[in-house]
């Protein structure tokens, strides 16, 4: 029997499953974590994709979050998942060459191998794994499907059977700005599963009317001090007005975030960035600058520039590289 998934995947749009496995724990729920630990022959998702399958205490599954493969196999893997709920033992399934289930291919041929595994809501490693991502701190997952630790980087040796999967904090973006542009960007960006912030300082006290966008108020600095900065944070500065442009490079540029973007012509950069030169910042800090924002696609519509300016900070965190 095929388990019957929703007709539109919508839950395919989850890329990071952790939010996922902290909604289930909270409501003391046991998940299923499947994850992607082989691929041969170029499959549609990478190695170390995950998929949960959730259910309530009575064991019903009501929850699904992820894809492997755009509805090759998601139903099938729903199957198997539902069992592993039910009897607790762990799965790895091969789909493609050498499958028991010759029936079931991904349409671009590849062989993919997935670990079905159960995690409890008082799981100890789901509890250090969802503690590193609340306080945004890289881990790694070992696991064999029965045996599981999560610890920091480095710190746990994988054992004979085991694959690790390294999980990062979850992608962050401030914007500053108020026009249609910068709330396309921050919309766009809260769409893409980013933790998007969108900073208009002395703004409107409502917030933007867009779903999962937070707001804030605050003067650059102020704001970059809330919200915090890291390697995963990336900035978006797309105000159109001069002193507000510098006063965001003058909070952003010197902070820990691994990606700074400035909306407008390369032109006006020399005059954004002169009061951070005559005030003694680096080059090396200001030539981190992405400066004109985003990928050279051609359109300046705000849909467009959004489109440009997430497209480019995805190109940075998966190894795209930056344009020319």
């Amino acid at each position: 029997m095929r388990t019957s998934l929703p007709d539109w995947p919508v839950f395919g749009f989850v890329d990071d499953v952790r939010p996922a496995l902290d909604a289930a724990r909270r409501k003391g729920r046991t998940s299923i974590l499947a994850t992607l630990v082989a691929v041969e022959g170029g499959g549609p998702r990478p190695v170390g994709t995950q998929m949960v399958f959730s259910a309530s205490h009575d064991e019903t599954p009501d929850e699904v979050f992820g894809y492997f493969s755009g509805g090759c196999v998601e139903s099938d893997i729903a199957d198997h998942a539902y069992a592993c709920l039910a009897d607790g033992e762990p799965r790895r399934l091969v789909y493609g060459e050498g499958s028991p289930w010759p029936d079931i291919r991904l349409l671009c041929g590849a062989r993919i191998e997935i670990l079905l595994e159960r995690l409890e809501a008082s799981d100890p490693a789901l509890a250090i794994l969802l503690e590193a991502w609340a306080a945004r701190r890289p881990a790694d997952w070992v696991t064999d499907g029965r045996r599981r630790e999560c610890a920091a980087p480095g710190e746990v040796t994988a054992w004979e059977g085991a694959f690790t999967r390294h999980c990062d904090p979850a992608q962050k973006l401030v914007v500053f700005g108020s026009d249609p542009t910068a709330l396309a960007i921050a919309t766009l960006g809260a769409q893409s599963g980013f933790e998007t912030t969108l900073v208009r300082g002395k703004g409107p006290e409502s917030p933007p009317p867009v779903p999962g966008l937070a707001y804030s108020r605050q003067s650059p600095a102020e704001a970059l001090a809330t919200i915090g900065t890291d390697d995963w944070t990336a900035i978006a500065i797309a105000s159109h007005n001069l002193e507000l442009d510098r006063e965001a490079l003058a909070a952003a540029l010197p902070s820990a975030a691994g990606y700074v973007g400035l909306l407008g012509a390369r032109r006006r950069l020399e005059e954004r960035l002169a009061p951070l030169r005559a005030a003694g910042v680096p080059e090396a800090v200001l030539t981190r600058v992405h400066a004109p924002i985003g990928l050279d696609i051609g359109g300046k519509a705000p849909w467009a520039v959004a489109v440009s300016v997430i497209g480019e900070i995805m190109a940075e965190r998966f190894g795209g590289g930056r344009k020319s």
